[in-house]
C-alpha cells in the first residue's frame, strides 16, 4: 500500500503523519521522525511511504489549525471494531479544553460499565490529537494512561487550556 507522510512539530514532540487516498491513517508521536518512522515501516513491513502530497499536507495544515483552536474537518481512513469506531467518534465531539472521564465517555455512547473497554479504545486510536483521547482522565481527576506517555498527555492538555 502507498502512504504519503509529513512530519511536523506539536506541544507534544513531534508528529508523524501518515496518509491514504482516503484521509489520514496515522498520526504518531515522539522524540524523533525517523524513530517514528522506523516504527512503522516495523509495525507495518509491507508499506510504501512517499513524503508529501496533496492529502498529508492538507492533514498537516488542517492539524495546525486544530492545534490553534480552529474546528475543522479532516477525512479519516481508520478502522477498529464497532465499539472502537464508537468511541473514537465520542471522543471527537469533546470540546477543546475539556476533558470527561473513562466512565463518562461509556455512558455517553451507551455502555456504562465499559470504562476499562473505553480506555483501551482510546490506547487503540491511531490517530493522535485528531482523534483527541488526550482529552480523556481517570474518575479520581489523575491522566490515566496515554499511548504516547503521561508527560505528551499532560503537555496536550496544558497547551489546550491555556489557548481556550
Amino acid at each position: 500500500m502507498q502512504l504519503t507522510y509529513a512530519t511536523v512539530r506539536t506541544p507534544a514532540g513531534t508528529a508523524l503523519v501518515v496518509a491514504t487516498p482516503r484521509g489520514v491513517c496515522a498520526i504518531q508521536l515522539g522524540d524523533r521522525a525517523d524513530g517514528l518512522l522506523r516504527r512503522l515501516k516495523k509495525a507495518q513491513p509491507d508499506i510504501r511511504l512517499r513524503r508529501g502530497g496533496r492529502l498529508v499536507r492538507a492533514a498537516v495544515r488542517a492539524l495546525h489549525a486544530y492545534l490553534h483552536g480552529k474546528a475543522v474537518k479532516v477525512p479519516l481512513d481508520v478502522h477498529g471494531t464497532p465499539f472502537q469506531m464508537k468511541v473514537w467518534l465520542a471522543l471527537r465531539g469533546i470540546p477543546r479544553g475539556q476533558t470527561r472521564t473513562y466512565a463518562q465517555v461509556a455512558r455517553g455512547i451507551g455502555r456504562p460499565t465499559a470504562s476499562r473497554a473505553v480506555a483501551r479504545a482510546c490506547g487503540a486510536n491511531p490517530v493522535a490529537i485528531l482523534i483527541p483521547c488526550h482529552r480523556v482522565v481517570r474518575s479520581d481527576g489523575q491522566l490515566g494512561g496515554y499511548r504516547w506517555g503521561e508527560l505528551r498527555k499532560r503537555a496536550l492538555l496544558r497547551y489546550e487550556q491555556n489557548a481556550t
